[in-house]
């Protein structure tokens, strides 16, 4: 990755995340908060709409790709789940801006439909295997996990939940509910 992707990620994210915690800032609080002029941030997006989407269009490529390199079809299902926490959990940020902004901002249906088929399906292999569960269906378990990862994020970030460790505690949380025993 190219210094100027890793910074145009943590541009993305420190963003997102003013956008969560000042969701009616102006652009130009908005620059303030992320440490930039207004002028930097109106070169990057003109409009706070502009900003949501754009803000949009990367989540749904970074949570794209968290699922697609977590090879939910072809690893093991103990890996491909942990690599798939991990993933997500990776992007902080992007997921608390997600959780606020998507009922109003995902234009594409068609991509959390992709994403929800891809995680059924994950979890449905998993109880094939007898890794999960198989008296909870593989999309409750799908909707149990994406609630844990969202509720475990707006817990770190307002401090209830250490950072370290946040992908061993929902895997521990989750496995314990849901492992087959």
């Amino acid at each position: 990755m190219s210094d100027l992707e890793t910074e145009d990620k943590k541009f993305l994210a420190a963003l997102a995340l003013a956008l969560v915690d000042q969701p009616r800032a102006s652009l130009l609080e908005l620059a303030r908060a992320i440490g930039v002029s207004k002028a930097t941030l109106y070169r990057f997006c003109r409009t706070r709409e502009q900003l949501i989407e754009r803000l949009m269009n990367h989540c749904t490529h970074v949570f794209s790709e968290a699922i697609s390199t977590a090879e939910l079809d072809t690893a093991p299902v103990p890996e491909a789940f942990r690599r798939l926490t991990a993933n997500n959990l990776e992007h902080r940020e992007l997921t608390a801006f997600l959780t606020y902004y998507w009922k109003d901002a995902l234009k594409d249906p068609g991509v959390e439909a992709g994403w929800d088929t891809a995680l059924d399906t994950f979890f449905l292999r998993g109880q094939q295997e007898g890794v999960f569960r198989i008296d909870i269906p593989a999309p409750a378990l799908t909707e149990i996990w994406v609630s844990m990862v969202i509720g475990l994020v707006d817990a770190e970030r307002r401090g209830r939940v250490a950072r370290a460790g946040l992908a061993a505690l929902l895997e521990r949380a989750f496995l314990q509910g849901a492992g087959a025993h």
